[in-house]
């Protein structure tokens, strides 16, 4: 039976895991623990890790599992900038979840912008006190507004939907265009100067990193709204907090930040947070910051773990996986099936 070491699992990955139809084709050991250079032992004996957006999985974690034995890395998400997938090339495998429920993560994003917009937390938080004024609850239309779409995988095209049954304006960048598409691409300079809104799907690289950062905000129309449910760092935190001081930034919507790993996931009320920047921003009123939390539907959380124990079947019934992440198939943005045979 194959062993899988389980880690940073929370109430609702368990419950999820443990219903899902194939569980009982595994053995599996539920860490709430992050996988870390402290905590690879753990995994010593176990034929896979199952890891999060939170553990760490450098150089250091790799070693530690392949010398632990284990032979396949499981994502239980679409992300992959925790792993050092470089380094794990022909040394252990690599395999996510590419898609689990693309309308959780897109319908969050309009719902965190919807929400700001018309001021509705604002607003729920007056009635709670029995305060039905309506000052400084004006919002705008979205009917007629240009959203920017950055990253048109799944995730965004589902986005795009939502946004063009809004009446909305779209743009759209992704460095791999897709093909017979109806989409309006433009490069980033037009998405950054043309947009009212700006929301981001597309995965952290080296090359996206900060991508929205004091050069580029400068570019940004006087009063751009930015949605990113996407990854952190896609955002210099500091340059979006002098442009939200500036008045440049009219509002910023969060599901992630770049600092998150120590914070998110975890209850911090009563305790003073360290963080800074992360404490500015949450101060800010046209900031909302949920807690990376775009994808927690049921229904994406059965995606998640019957496509993940998918994986482990087939990776260790075929030696290979239709969801393989390949550093050198990563580099040029696709690793079809009949290259992954030869590329590890």
């Amino acid at each position: 039976m194959t062993k899988i070491a389980f880690f940073d699992a929370k109430e609702y990955d368990i419950s999820s895991f443990e219903n899902a139809g194939t569980i009982g084709d595994f053995e599996v050991k539920f860490y709430e623990t992050k996988l870390t250079e402290d905590t690879v032992h753990l995994a010593d004996g176990y034929d896979v890790v199952c890891v999060f957006v939170n553990d760490t999985v450098n150089a250091a974690v790799i070693d530690g599992l392949v010398a632990g034995g284990v032979k396949l890395i499981a994502l239980r998400c679409a992300g992959y900038n925790n792993v050092d997938i470089e380094y794990a090339f022909g040394k252990i495998h690599v395999v996510r979840v590419p898609a689990y429920s693309p309308y959780a993560v897109a319908e969050h994003a309009m719902a965190l912008l919807l929400t700001s917009i018309r001021r509705i937390h604002k607003a729920y938080i007056r009635t709670r006190d029995f305060n039905f004024s309506l000052s400084n609850l004006t919002g705008f239309d979205l009917h007629g507004k240009t959203v920017g779409v950055v990253g048109t995988g799944k995730i965004g095209r589902v986005f795009i939907d939502i946004c063009r049954g809004f009446g909305m304006n779209v743009l759209a960048y992704d460095k791999f265009p897709a093909k017979d598409s109806n989409l309006n691409y433009v490069n980033l300079d037009e998405i950054w100067e043309r947009s009212d809104i700006i929301s981001f799907h597309c995965p952290l690289t080296d090359e996206t990193k900060h991508m929205v950062n004091a050069s580029t905000i400068a570019k940004m129309k006087k009063g751009v709204v930015l949605v990113n449910t996407s990854r952190g760092a896609l955002i210099d935190s500091e340059a979006l907090l002098d442009g939200i001081k500036d008045r440049k930034i009219g509002a910023a919507c969060l599901d992630v930040y770049e600092e998150e790993s120590d914070v998110f996931f975890h209850d911090f009320s009563g305790h003073i947070i360290e963080d800074d920047t992360l404490a500015r921003l949450i101060s800010m009123p046209n900031v909302i910051v949920t807690s990376h939390q775009a994808f927690l539907t049921a229904e994406a959380l059965s995606n998640i773990a019957d496509t993940t124990l998918n994986n482990v079947a087939q990776f260790f019934a075929e030696g290979v996986c239709d969801n393989e992440l390949c550093y050198k198939c990563a580099k040029v943005g696709s690793c079809p099936q009949e290259h992954k045979k030869l590329c590890f």
